[in-house]
């Protein structure tokens, strides 16, 4: 129903419209008295062999939403009945910030992708902890937390211990942005440097709580093997609780759409298809350079179930989607729950 109606009804509207009508629509269909039980009957999977324990939280499934479609926590709870076993919001920034300029978001249909110039563009943690004081469910909920544009590089780290304070009672836990493509000069800190202070200084923030909350580190697929063997010593010396691999990419090599049309688009981070093979193998060099000692969420190009098991099978402990959502509709979600069971009864 979802590719053969609303799919072909919402890509009528431009990318970022139809993101925006989606939420108003399912905002007015879950005030329906029916709504959340019939969503749960359609799209949530319950079995043993979908429970997972990663970095000290325990997960009823291990397939999330990625950052990115939730950006101001407004949607959470509805997220739940859709079969997620979490969410991740943001990317928030401590002050509310328009973003950049609109066209940003764009569709590659022959590559079923998108590229996104988005910019951080949410409401501010204030109003983002206000909403996810509001949680009514038990789903697992991340914090994925970024600079403010104008904050420059020498002084982040004021803006994330910020953002780590005010959501710290909020969420479940955090995912430091430092490569999104789309913020000028966000990823320069992810050279070894200021990501090694940045890191140790959230991690010491995060000991001075009375109670512990992972933190994760969201990297790019366009690091080259040396730089991910340093992201790798990075998180072991600093002791950070993971990695999501992967956030979009600049790479534009590959695609089926035509370059004009890609060209037209502009900058901005690619996602979807045309990112499932480089995302796998970011997810497998880390596996193995770490020997499996550093939990991985695999995120980039899911759109079906055989894709999600192959960076499970790459080492990762967790998925997420996004793009693969915006193609798919929330039956991938129920699909790919329904294969890991069918997996584990035959194995």
């Amino acid at each position: 129903m979802y590719k053969s109606l609303l799919r072909k009804t919402l890509f009528q509207l431009s990318a970022e419209q139809a993101h925006n009508f989606s939420f108003g629509f399912l905002k007015f269909i879950f005030q329906l008295p029916f709504a959340k039980s019939l969503f749960y009957a359609s799209f949530n999977v319950n079995h043993p062999s979908l429970e997972r324990e990663v970095f000290g939280i325990k997960f009823k499934n291990p397939v999330g939403l990625a950052a990115g479609f939730d950006k101001n926590a407004r949607l959470y709870n509805e997220f739940s009945f859709m079969g997620f076993g979490f969410v991740e919001i943001g990317t928030v920034t401590p002050k509310p910030q328009d973003g950049n300029a609109k066209p940003r978001l764009f569709r590659l249909h022959s590559d079923e992708g998108l590229i996104n110039r988005m910019g951080f563009n949410n409401d501010g943690v204030k109003k983002v902890v206000g909403r996810l004081k509001g949680r009514y469910t038990s789903v697992i909920i991340g914090g994925n937390i970024g600079k403010n544009k104008v904050t420059p590089n020498e002084n982040a780290l004021d803006d994330y211990l910020v953002l780590l304070n005010e959501l710290y009672d909020v969420v479940d836990y955090f995912t430091v942005n430092v490569s999104s493509p789309n913020t000028p000069g966000l990823r320069e800190l992810q050279e070894k440097e200021p990501l090694t202070k940045l890191l140790k200084a959230l991690k010491e923030e995060a000991a001075k709580k009375s109670f512990g909350k992972p933190i994760l580190l969201k990297i790019a697929p366009d690091l080259t093997d040396s730089q991910l063997d340093d992201i790798v010593d990075i998180v072991m010396e600093t002791q950070v609780d993971g990695i999501i691999a992967t956030n979009t990419t600049i790479d534009r090599s590959g695609l089926l759409t035509p370059e004009k049309e890609v060209e037209k688009m502009g900058a901005g981070g690619l996602s979807g298809k045309p990112l499932s093979h480089r995302s796998t193998e970011v997810i497998r060099y880390i596996h193995e350079k770490s020997k499996g000692s550093i939990p991985i969420v695999g995120v980039g190009g899911i759109h079906s179930a055989k894709d999600a098991l192959e960076k499970l099978d790459a080492g990762a402990s967790l998925v997420q989607l996004y793009t693969g959502f915006v193609y798919e509709g929330p039956g991938l979600v129920k699909r790919i729950n329904e294969k890991i069971i069918e997996n584990a009864r035959t194995s």
